[in-house]
């Protein structure tokens, strides 16, 4: 289904070819000034200089000339040469039945579909998620749902942190606290045991008193790299210490995740990668890419119109080991091995952007991946406290995740239980209070991050994310819900609502054609944010359309009006947006409850 505006600048580009000028200049906008008009073009400023002519006399052709076409209730030329265009009602109310008989609401799949893979998440394992997880899941989930909803084959990689020196850590304090495991014999050939010899929360301990004894024990610190190697090497307990290691963490991993609604179509690691490491650089070094430079294997990924330095891709350190650039570049060689994509997004901070280009470069100068293969780093800001530091506990500390949303559930479960209170009407059971207070708080959360553009630094403000009111996920729902209610009590009195479904007529009022106009908008919408991979997008669209629908309802008696036709219509208009926002907020990762 065309969009809405490419509708009317078809129309206002037929009038400029017939009067014989570019129709490069018939291009439409949404106005600028909406107490004047809808709709805007100013071709004709532009137009003036090439046909050396004063601006008004083009729009004045231009404006007689759609002075008839049933799409639009005016156009008018206002000097010194701009055009003012409202559309017809009648002609919107076509356009939103359109939308309202097709199951997509009119936004079409890409012809040509692509086979993207998302890297996003990217914990270690044996760690615990924190609050530093937060953006680069909540981001890469919605970025992977966009570009499906859009018909793009889409897979979703956690890339799992699961190789280095933290295994040789984690191998070495276990050794210390349990010396006679089987693991640790080097000369035991039986079978191991299937049960991890830890649990998720001794793991957690395992990792921090490793790492933090590596930094004051030189001796320690050398035990764990010898293991680190000796694992790397294939020493077999230490790879079933690494199984267990992986079974555990990952099984922690998804229940965390799944509290967010973040869910992954591959759980591989940076292990998964080494394999294919020799090879490729193998084929760096015969090739002559990879040279040694003090000692590392390095490759050149300058250019000549390169403004700042782009420091040499280290592939080898000069002992001999592996480094990120290097698990990056070999997980290349394996995504296109394994999955043929024609474009892989990694979500990760901001600041390893120029640890992403020279990635990039060297992959394609190397060959690993074809060329024709994009390579995208969407790159994002902190999440900072209202001092403006990233986001801390009280005493300092990195919250973890699973913490930061248990709070943020029984702040929602607390402003629930008052509102009960107040309204004994709407009274829920405590199960049905906790469930709709779990849905509310993760749409406070996502809708808090996703409604920032990803590259820019946030302040997270829980009082104001689990606002009822303003910009924000709750706001959201609660206009939802409303919509629920209503269309709830329009079947309580024995009407059916697939009777009413594209019974839209023209507007009768201000607020019902602006909701119209935000409805018409939503293929542009969802196709830029694709575009852009932007879901911050998406949520001002949603913001604009709730506020649009709200408008509405406060200035219309939908269950009351007596004009069966025109009720018919309203319900219309709400069924349309109610699933346009489920739509959306589908596509952030969160849904709505049934009542609030």
């Amino acid at each position: 289904m065309n969009k809405l505006m490419d509708l009317i600048s078809e129309e206002v580009t037929k009038v400029f070819v017939q009067e014989g000028y570019d129709p490069k200049y018939g291009k439409v906008t949404v106005s600028n000034r909406p107490d004047l008009c809808e709709f805007q073009c100013n071709g004709a400023m532009a137009a003036a200089k090439e046909y050396k002519c004063a601006p008004f006399m083009i729009s004045d052709k231009i404006a007689e000339g759609l002075k008839d076409n049933e799409m639009f209730s005016s156009v008018e030329s206002v000097k010194p040469g701009f055009l003012n265009i409202i559309v017809s009602p009648e002609f919107l109310a076509g356009f939103v039945s359109d939308m309202a008989k097709d199951e997509r609401f009119g936004c079409e799949k890409v012809e040509n579909p692509k086979t993207i893979i998302v890297d996003y998440g990217g914990p270690n394992v044996a760690k615990p998620l924190h609050v530093g997880h937060l953006r680069s899941a909540v981001i890469g989930e919605s970025v992977k749902r966009m570009n499906r909803y859009m018909g793009h084959n889409v897979i979703g990689d956690v890339h799992l942190g699961d190789w280095g020196l933290q295994m040789g850590l984690i191998i070495t304090e276990l050794r210390e606290r349990k010396p006679e495991l089987v693991y640790f014999d080097e000369n035991y050939e039986g079978e191991y045991p299937t049960e991890a010899p830890f649990t998720i929360s001794e793991l957690e301990d395992i990792y921090p008193t490793a790492s933090k004894k590596s930094k004051e024990d030189e001796a320690f610190r050398q035990e764990a790299l010898k293991a680190t190697n000796e694992l790397q090497g294939g020493r077999r307990g230490y790879r079933a210490v690494l199984e267990h290691i992986m079974n555990v963490s990952v099984a922690d991993l998804k229940r965390n995740y799944e509290n967010l609604n973040v869910e992954f179509d591959l759980w591989k690691g940076e292990s998964d990668a080494q394999p294919y490491v020799p090879a490729m650089v193998q084929k760096m070094k015969e090739e002559g890419f990879a040279y040694l430079s003090d000692g590392a294997l390095v490759v050149d990924v300058s250019e000549e119109s390169d403004t700042k330095e782009i420091p040499p891709c280290i592939i080898l350190k000069s002992d001999g080991a592996s480094l990120y650039s290097t698990t990056d570049l070999a997980t290349l060689v394996m995504r296109e091995e394994e999955n043929h994509p024609d474009q892989v997004i990694y979500l990760a901070d901001a600041r390893q952007s120029m640890h992403f280009t020279q990635v990039f470069r060297c992959a394609k100068k190397t060959g690993i991946v074809p060329e024709d293969m994009e390579l995208l780093h969407i790159g994002f800001g902190t999440m900072n406290g209202k001092d403006g530091k990233p986001f801390k506990t009280r005493d300092g500390g990195v919250m973890r995740l699973e913490t930061l949303i248990s709070d943020i559930n029984q702040k929602m479960l607390e402003k629930i239980l008052e509102n009960q209170k107040e309204k004994e009407n709407l009274e829920m059971s405590q199960e049905e209070c906790e469930n709709t207070a779990k849905m509310i708080a993760l749409a406070a959360l996502k809708y808090g991050d996703l409604s920032n553009q990803a590259s820019k630094d946030y302040v997270f403000d829980l009082e104001r994310f689990i606002s009822f009111e303003g910009n924000t996920g709750p706001y959201i729902l609660y206009t939802i819900v409303r919509m629920k209610s209503i269309l709830a009590k329009y079947e309580a009195t024995g009407k059916s609502l697939a009777d009413a479904k594209a019974a839209v007529l023209a507007s009768e009022s201000d607020s019902q054609k602006e909701l119209m106009l935000s409805l018409a908008k939503f293929n542009g919408v969802m196709e830029g944010a694709v575009a852009e991979q932007a879901p911050h997008k998406i949520c001002a669209y949603i913001y604009e359309l709730a506020n649009a629908f709200n408008g509405f309802y406060h200035g219309t008696k939908i269950l009351s009006e007596e004009d069966d036709r025109q009720q018919k219509s309203y319900i219309a208009l709400l069924l349309l947006t109610k699933g346009i926002l489920e739509t959306c907020i589908d596509v952030l990762g969160f849904s709505a409850p049934e009542k609030m």
